[in-house]
């Protein structure tokens, strides 16, 4: 399982001109489902998620985590994440995981997060969004558990 960490100031997730997520300060994580993932892998994805420390502390040095800061969290399926780009110049979808099972993991890994943190938000599995935002620092990380 796939995470595209975007450390933010505000985020927003848009379906047909609806706002359904929004967040100030926090993170807006891209999830992308491959093949032979597991409820495991979302747990761990999430634990993460939540513990990586990319906040600056009072000494301007990325040592606080979003449950130090209770900063918002939006997570978005985002299917092209598992995308195979090594060869040709069209993307390969052979190893993202099939869209039931994804989508199984995908809730999975809500599920956990909401259980776990207060402030969750989430686009919608298969939905043609609108994600904004704006990226503090700019600070991106990719993680993979």
């Amino acid at each position: 399982m796939i995470g595209l960490l975007q450390r933010v100031t505000q985020a927003q997730v848009t379906i047909d001109g609806d706002t359904i997520a929004s967040i100030n300060t926090g993170l807006l994580v891209l999830v992308g489902v491959e093949k032979n993932d597991s409820e495991k892998q979302a747990q761990r994805l999430f634990e993460k998620i939540i513990n990586y420390r990319i906040f600056p502390d009072d000494q301007d040095k990325m040592n606080l985590s979003l449950q130090d800061i209770q900063g918002g969290l939006i997570l978005v399926p985002q299917f092209t994440l598992a995308a195979d780009t090594q060869k040709g110049l069209r993307p390969s979808f052979s190893s993202a995981e099939a869209p039931e099972r994804g989508k199984q993991l995908f809730e999975t890994l809500i599920t956990y997060a909401r259980q776990q943190y207060a402030k969750v938000e989430t686009g919608v599995f298969g939905a043609d969004m609108q994600v904004s935002l704006i990226n503090d620092g700019p600070v991106t990380f990719w993680l993979k558990a």
